[in-house]
């Protein structure tokens, strides 16, 4: 068999915080909305259901911090704030569409309810 006896595979540090960053929760979600246009906080959070104020504000902080999403203070009456993508964010866009490709192809639109079943169960010896 192949690879035995050899080191085994390393996971590249740099792929592993980039997938960790973007594969937080609401993070991909974020961006998805982000990459069809740039809008205000109601905005987003009226376009990702189920995310609440705080976290959609925790991971625009995080995304800003990061140099992702650039946050627009408009001055008018009232003041508005915009965000959007910087260029670092909007080159994560053949990241998000490839996984919004396989998503199509793979994913329901609803997970399957499990079944369920009253039996009880038996459990096997190995």
């Amino acid at each position: 068999m192949a690879g035995l006896g050899s080191h085994p595979p390393e996971l590249c540090a740099r792929f592993h915080r980039a997938s960790e960053l973007i594969g937080r929760r609401w993070t991909g979600a974020i961006i998805f909305v982000l990459l069809r246009s740039g809008c205000r906080f109601a905005t987003l959070r009226e376009a990702i259901p189920d995310i609440t104020d705080r976290m959609l504000s925790d991971r625009l902080q995080e995304l800003e911090s990061e140099g992702i999403v650039s946050r627009t203070v408009v001055p008018e009456t009232p003041v508005r704030v915009e965000y959007s993508l910087t260029k670092k964010g909007r080159s994560l866009a053949a990241a998000i569409d490839a996984i919004a490709e396989w998503a199509h192809k793979w994913m329901e639109a609803e997970p399957r309810a499990r079944k369920t079943d009253d039996s009880p169960r038996v459990r096997r010896r190995a």
